[in-house]
């Protein structure tokens, strides 16, 4: 019988990147089967009991706080019509495009002993006045609700506008609030999208060391940057990101429990979805301020502060020129961002296109094992890496042959490659969302009359996917650009990006010089938003209080964008 064209190159391009994805991870239980007892021992002195307390705490904090405010925004902007919410309903998304790093340093400053906002209380109320504790972990947890929430808007947003409106209607008609209404009728029925965004905030809470420094809480992830970077102490810190590891696949079991014998209704059993009813009076007052607010802690307040420290700071140097650094991190940031963008819109085009062309059960579960590295802790992949990379480096002293000391000290192919890992899934979900509009029988045709799998590849799918392959790579650039664990673990000696220089700064209190490149990662980071999400609106506002109007999805292939 005659083999399908093609499935020795789908087969070696799909191992060869499940290899690269699952390597890292694989090497950080190799590395802890190997440390043997010892390591554990030391990560017990050092207290890991309490990091695994605190890392719990904040996880369970920032849950529940992103779930209720994303959840709350979206039943607020789906449900019901008030002044601004055409524009609200997406400028929502906003957050999105400020990292948690930069909201931390922000806030952490504003709310300082010398910021603003403590002047501003001992002015008022006295010198002697206290004011409440700011490096904490419930303010921690807040700075990260602020930023994540949005994970859990859209797709909750999405969630309750394919809901039929009978359910709903006869649950008001029964006697129940609309409050009432909502929570036993329309939130069980969104579950599986709320676990699903609950589990996005939950696995970039757990990546997260940097913004929850600032406000003084040592986490899991925090350990293993501290014992990597300040003890080198390379089996202590393998134990710790296999704990991280650990909490992930734990997290991940927990979002399948909670959504088992989940079922969506379907808006194509009933031709009338939900539609909002209009409030009046200060109600409708009401529900703008709330979302007002949301964006001013989230976004005006740190880009104005942004702003402002950035037209502050001494930008030039004694001789007059711009800042050197400034320009070395941008340009740094961008080349990678770029090579980055390249190799993930690349390779996820090649797994799409081997998916469509193959057809065997192994092709696929070979391409979902290659994007699952969306779902492992950055600091673990970074890890992983670097274990990797070390025994790649006493592999070729071993062999007599040069280049072992470069790659323990890190390179930027290394950066290119875990990156790649890392937002791999951003650029397969965009690129295969766009194929799935085309159907497969095209491709069995193609392949029917002779065309060989290489040309249907350049002929058929590449035309077809170039507008998702486009989104792919803007999302991943701007990924790129705001990714900090990874880079700071295997940047190579004095590299710097814009967000390795938003750290520095900020480790050595120098806000105001941080300001410049915090902005223009954030100004950077809003081009996507915009873009994806401006023309999400439910149509013309109307006046009646009963009007139903049918839902627009929006472009959710931002959901997952890390920080």
């Amino acid at each position: 019988m005659r083999t399908r064209p093609g499935r020795r190159a789908s087969t070696v391009v799909v191992t060869t990147a499940a290899l690269v994805v699952l390597l890292p991870v694989a090497a950080v239980l190799v590395g802890v089967l190997q440390a043997g007892t010892a390591p554990w021992s030391r990560v017990a002195g050092s207290g890991w009991v309490p990091l695994l307390g605190t890392t719990l705490a904040l996880l369970a904090l920032t849950l529940v706080g992103a779930t209720v405010l994303g959840a709350g925004l979206a039943w607020l902007t789906t449900a019901y019509r008030f002044p601004g919410r055409r524009a609200l309903q997406w400028l929502l998304v906003l957050p999105t495009a400020v990292p948690a790093y930069i909201l931390g340093l922000v806030w952490s400053s504003l709310l300082s002993y010398p910021g603003p906002v403590q002047t501003g209380w001992r002015a008022v109320l006295g010198e002697d006045t206290p004011f409440p504790p700011v490096r904490t972990l419930p303010v921690a947890a807040a700075v990260l609700t602020l930023t994540l929430y949005p994970y859990v808007y859209l797709l909750a947003r999405v969630a309750f506008r394919e809901q039929a409106a009978t359910p709903y209607c006869a649950a008001r008609t029964l006697g129940l609030t609309p409050l009432r209404a909502a929570r036993r009728i329309v939130l069980p029925l969104a579950r599986p999208a709320l676990a699903a965004g609950a589990l996005l905030v939950a696995l970039e809470t757990l990546s997260d060391f940097a913004t929850v420094q600032y406000f003084g809480v040592d986490t899991l992830s925090v350990g293993i940057y501290k014992v990597w970077r300040g003890q080198f102490d390379r089996p202590a810190a393998t134990v710790l990101a296999l704990l991280v590891l650990l909490l992930a696949m734990a997290l991940l079991g927990g979002e399948r429990w909670l959504r088992r014998g989940a079922r969506f209704s379907s808006a194509g059993h009933d031709p009338t979805p939900m539609g909002p009813v209009r409030l009046t009076g200060r109600a409708a007052w009401a529900a703008t301020a709330a979302c007002t607010l949301v964006l001013l802690l989230a976004v005006v307040v740190p880009v104005v502060t942004l702003l402002v420290w950035s037209t502050t700071s001494p930008l030039r140097g004694v001789d007059g020129s711009f800042d050197q650094t400034f320009l070395a991190a941008a340009a740094n940031s961008m080349l990678l961002g770029a090579q980055v963008a390249a190799v993930v819109v690349v390779v996820a085009l090649l797994l799409v296109h081997a998916v469509r062309v193959d057809g065997r059960r192994r092709i696929a579960l070979g391409v979902q094992a290659t994007v699952s590295g969306y779902a492992v802790p950055g600091p673990v992949l970074a890890i992983g890496a670097l274990l990797v990379l070390a025994a790649a480096a006493e592999l070729l002293d071993r062999l007599g042959l040069p280049g072992g000391g470069g790659l323990v000290t890190g390179s930027v192919a290394a950066l290119v490659v875990v990156y790649a890992a890392r937002f791999l899934a951003l650029g397969y979900t965009s690129t295969e969302a766009r194929l799935a509009t085309v159907s497969p029988s095209l491709t069995s045709a193609a392949l029917s009359l002779g065309v060989s799998p290489r040309r249907v590849l350049t002929r058929v799918h590449l035309p077809l996917a170039r507008s998702g392959i486009a989104v792919a790579g803007v999302l991943v650039a701007v990924d790129a650009l705001k990714e900090l664990p990874i880079v700071l673990l295997l940047r190579p000696f004095g590299f710097e990006t814009l967000s390795v220089r938003v750290w520095q700064l900020a480790a050595d209190s120098r806000y105001e010089m941080a300001g410049l490149p915090a902005l223009t990662i954030v100004v950077v980071a809003m081009i996507p938003v915009v873009l994806l999400f401006r023309n999400d609106d439910d149509g013309a506002e109307v006046t009646s209080d009963v009007d139903v109007v049918p839902p627009m999805e929006p472009d959710t292939s931002l959901v997952g964008v890390a920080r």
